[in-house]
């Protein structure tokens, strides 16, 4: 068997491995997070979000809402020069937003149960 048989076999097999792969995984909520990044931010998303009680006050009278805070931490860029995240029990990350919004940057407590809002920062313009 020459070079260009084999070849056509292992790209025939593999088509065939991939279409498999494609017909099993279609249909579920896979995904890959292997950065830090996508890991802290996927960790802190499967938890209940709570604000602090100076961030409710803030809130109130920043006309901020509770989505517009989820939605910051679901899409924003950890800065992990200015997280603490050498914390044993309760690593904080602070959450910046790489979008135009009032709102500028979220701190975060991830908990082993819940993650707490202990700050937020926004625009002055």
């Amino acid at each position: 068997m020459n070079f260009i048989q084999r070849l056509g076999y292992y790209l025939g097999g593999f088509a065939v491995g991939l279409i498999f792969l494609s017909f099993f995984l279609s249909g579920k909520r896979t995904s890959c997070s292997y950065s830090p990044q996508a890991r802290a931010i996927k960790n802190i998303n499967l938890k209940d979000l709570q604000l602090s009680e100076e961030v409710s006050a803030k809130t109130q009278t920043l006309n901020i809402t509770e989505s517009q805070i989820a939605e910051l931490v679901r899409s924003g860029q950890i800065n992990f020069s200015k997280s603490n995240t050498e914390l044993d029990s309760c690593k904080q990350y602070l959450i910046e937003n790489k979008e135009e919004s009032s709102l500028k940057s979220v701190l975060v407590e991830n908990c082993a149960e819940v993650a707490t809002v202990l700050d937020i920062n926004i625009n002055l313009d």
